[in-house]
C-alpha cells in the first residue's frame, strides 16, 4: 500500500511538474516541449482550442496503442498523468499571467522542470503521453534509450511547428529537447537505492 501511495505521488508530481513547464515557460512563446504538445499548438494555432483540451485530443490515439502494447495498468497511470498535465495546463493558462523575463530562462526552466516531471513519470510506470509512447515502443524493442528515441520523433513535429508558426521555434524546440532529453535518461538510469518502487517499470511483462 505504502509503495502504491508512493509511485502515484510521483505519478502526479511529475505530471504536475510537466504541466508547469509548458504552460509557465513554453507555450507562452509558443515552443513544444515535446510531439503531442507541438500537435496541440498546432491545433490551438488552427482552431483556437484551449491548449489543455488541445493536449487531451493529441493523446488520444497513442493512449489506443499504448493499452494494447503496455497493459491496463501503464495505460491507466498515462492517462491519470494525461489528465493531470491538462489540468494544470488548462488552471496556469486561464488564471496565472507570464511574467515573461527572458526567452532562455524560460528555455532554460522549461527543460529542466519537463525533463524532470517526464523522468519521474517514466521511473512511476507511466508516461506523459503523446510521443513518448511511440518512443518507449522503440525503446523497448531496440533497447535504446526513451530520452533519445523521444527527440527523433519529436523532430518531425517540430519541423511543422516552425513551418507554421516561425521558423525560430524549432531551434529553441532542440535545444529544450536536447537539455530535457538528456534529463530523462539521467533519472532513468538513476540508483534510487532505497525508493525501489520506482523502478522505470514501463515494458510490458
Amino acid at each position: 500500500m505504502k509503495k502504491q501511495i508512493l509511485t502515484y505521488f510521483c505519478l502526479l508530481f511529475g505530471a504536475t511538474l510537466q504541466g508547469m513547464s509548458m504552460s509557465l515557460f513554453l507555450f507562452p512563446h509558443s515552443i513544444p516541449s515535446g510531439g503531442a504538445a507541438g500537435l496541440a499548438i498546432l491545433m490551438n494555432h488552427w482552431f483556437n482550442l484551449s491548449l489543455g483540451f488541445s493536449l487531451w485530443l493529441a493523446n488520444i490515439v497513442f493512449l489506443l496503442f499504448a493499452l494494447k502494447y503496455f497493459g491496463y495498468s501503464w495505460t491507466f497511470r498515462t492517462i491519470l498523468s494525461v489528465a493531470t498535465t491538462s489540468t494544470v495546463v488548462s488552471i496556469i493558462t486561464s488564471h496565472v499571467p507570464h511574467i515573461h523575463v527572458h526567452i532562455l530562462f524560460d528555455l532554460a526552466a522549461g527543460a529542466v522542470l519537463f525533463g524532470v516531471g517526464v523522468g519521474l513519470l517514466i521511473r512511476a510506470g507511466a508516461s506523459s503521453g503523446g510521443m513518448v509512447i511511440p518512443a518507449l515502443m522503440i525503446a523497448s524493442y531496440k533497447r535504446w534509450s526513451p530520452g533519445k528515441v523521444m527527440m527523433g520523433i519529436n523532430l518531425l513535429i517540430f519541423v511543422c511547428t516552425a513551418m507554421v508558426i516561425n521558423y525560430q521555434i524549432v531551434i529553441y524546440a532542440i535545444i529544450c529537447q536536447f537539455f530535457s532529453t538528456n534529463i530523462i535518461d539521467f533519472i532513468y538510469q538513476l540508483n534510487f537505492h532505497q525508493l525501489l518502487f520506482l523502478s522505470a517499470n514501463w515494458r510490458k511483462r
